[in-house]
């Protein structure tokens, strides 16, 4: 299967595209070109790491629609950022998320498909949709309320947490659940940003998304410290059923 050999330069190429094209369109102030272009370097840096960490096999044909997404979120990005300064125009930023929530979709198929499934594209795949929750919350904070960012930071935080703790890093099983949560956040946060709903009716929309969201982490935080490694006699670090493994995917 061929693959793209210059995928994040290629990635860094569109977005500035998008963002001239949201400039031409509907404006782009400072702020905005700021945000979108340290997010295009930061982006086109670490998948360019990421890459060469696998080996510079360059990206599958699913890591190109995943790609696709990231760009599209740069534009969010610029919008969010350029809304803090003036008013961002919600219909385009809106329209921009849900594309790259339904292009989530596209991703996974496209790597069962063409066989060419991989830790780095299950990887690239997730940290494209916890950065969108997260910028998501950040564009409803104003006015849903700071607690909003709690949908997308919590997942960051359980990141930090598996720092000093190292049993939260062991491998889940997969469970579907975890994975319907996930896609329900986006969603819900498209929808509350959308502003299609009333105020209270977007409120508890976003309190049913987060009581999901805590559940799912709670069980698997569980599962996790069930199965926790136990210090052996002979002083080694020894599981109950399998050794520590870095996580495929994180719990969502």
């Amino acid at each position: 299967m061929r693959r793209v050999q210059h995928g994040p330069l290629a990635g860094l190429v569109s977005l500035f595209v998008l963002l001239a094209g949201i400039g031409a369109t509907v404006g782009l102030g400072p702020a905005g070109w700021l945000a979108g272009t340290a997010y295009g370097m930061v982006l086109c840096g670490l998948l360019a790491r990421a890459l060469r960490g696998a080996g510079g096999s360059g990206l599958g044909p699913a890591d190109v629609v995943t790609l696709g997404r990231a760009v599209l979120i740069g534009g969010v990005t610029a919008l969010v950022a350029d809304g803090f300064t003036r008013a961002a125009p919600v219909p385009l930023l809106v329209g921009l998320a849900a594309v790259a929530l339904l292009l989530d979709a596209v991703d996974g198929q496209v790597a069962r498909r063409t066989g060419t499934a991989s830790d780095l594209g299950a990887r690239f795949d997730m940290e494209v949709d916890a950065y969108l929750i997260l910028l998501l919350g950040v564009q409803l904070a104003p006015t849903a309320g700071v607690w909003v960012l709690a949908l997308g930071a919590m997942r960051y935080a359980f990141v930090v947490a598996g720092w000093t703790s190292p049993w939260l890093r062991g491998t889940l099983p997969p469970r579907q659940w975890r994975k319907v949560v996930a896609a329900l956040q986006g969603i819900v946060l498209v929808v509350a940003a959308a502003g299609v709903l009333p105020p209270v009716g977007a409120t508890v929309l976003l309190a049913g998304a987060f009581a999901l969201l805590v559940e799912s982490f709670g069980r698997d935080v569980g599962w996790l410290w069930r199965h926790r490694p136990v210090a052996a006699t002979d002083g080694a670090a020894l599981r109950r059923d399998e050794p520590v493994r870095v996580p495929a995917h994180l719990p969502a």
